[in-house]
């Protein structure tokens, strides 16, 4: 069975729309040729309102753009969407819904943050924690092995040029979507759009990211339901406090045998020998 398989959405790797070859020279002075990713700017509207300009590679433009406004709180969970227009020539997306929506005072508090490509959430970034409960689900170190080993091994936009973050959405041994971007906020965004659009549940899922563990990220994966984190990057001392304060189960420096669990380890199964879990071999992207 091919890693692919495994997947509802693999990366989009071969799509030559979201490279660019480029021929430079190496440390010798010998001329090479490789891939670089792509960098589109993609408009966000609600309805009338224009809501945020992303720089992006450009897949998936309306999971991107359900999945941003869904975690930044101004498409909530009642609403009703009753359109989702893409055009390309002017990069841009209008979702459109029965609730009427003006969230001008809510775009004047941006707070810059500190992902890749600059992501921005807005002032009240902790709206919506309080009270909030994660679902009491179970993680198994077997599948976190397998869900590492699989997704490392699977072809992508970073093995073929760098520069790019993928996050990837699983069930149990299960990788699912496995979406790239520029920003790995992006990634997720596209990814809670999915889950949007495709009415998927959150109460079993595990939320794999090859970038560090920040309190947005920690912020996103809790209010989209997801009760497990998992990256093979570190973590910030702000992002384990909010996992420790809502529950979320928190694991990071996943590489090989080792991973370190900071928050929600009521939630983790230790099922497997860590003695037995072959090294990885390190990622790296393509040189062409």
């Amino acid at each position: 069975m091919s890693q692919e398989s495994h997947y509802l959405i693999t990366p989009s790797s071969g799509n030559t729309r979201l490279t660019r070859a480029v021929t430079g020279r190496d440390q010798n002075g010998q001329e090479q040729q490789i891939s670089v990713v792509e960098e589109r700017p993609l408009t966000i509207y609600l309805n009338k309102q224009e809501i945020v300009t992303a720089m992006t590679i450009g897949d998936y433009p309306e999971y991107l753009a359900v999945g941003y406004l869904r975690n930044q709180g101004m498409l909530l969970m009642e609403d009703k969407i009753t359109g989702i227009d893409y055009d390309e020539e002017v990069e841009a997306v209008i979702v459109r819904t029965v609730r009427k929506t003006d969230y001008e005072e809510k775009l004047k508090k941006k707070t810059r943050t500190s992902g890749c490509a600059v992501g921005t959430v807005f002032g009240d970034m902790m709206e919506g924690l309080e009270g909030l409960t994660l679902p009491e689900a179970e993680v198994r170190t077997s599948w976190l092995y397998a869900l590492a080993h699989r997704i490392n091994t699977t072809p992508s936009l970073y093995l073929e040029a760098g520069a790019i973050h993928g996050s990837v959405l699983c069930t149990q041994a299960r990788p699912l979507v496995y979406m790239e971007d520029v920003g790995r906020h992006n990634a997720v965004d596209k990814i809670a759009g999915w889950m949007v659009m495709e009415g998927a549940s959150a109460a079993d899922k595990i939320l794999y990211t090859t970038g560090r563990l920040t309190s947005e990220m920690v912020i996103k994966t809790a209010l989209m339901g997801i009760p497990v984190l998992a990256s093979r990057s570190g973590f910030t001392a702000w992002g384990v406090e909010i996992a420790r304060q809502v529950g979320l189960t928190l694991i990071g420096r996943m590489r090989g045998q080792r991973f370190i669990c900071l928050s929600g380890e009521d939630r983790l199964i230790r099922d497997a020998d860590p003695a037995k879990i072959k090294t990885e071999p390190k990622r790296s992207a393509r040189r062409q």
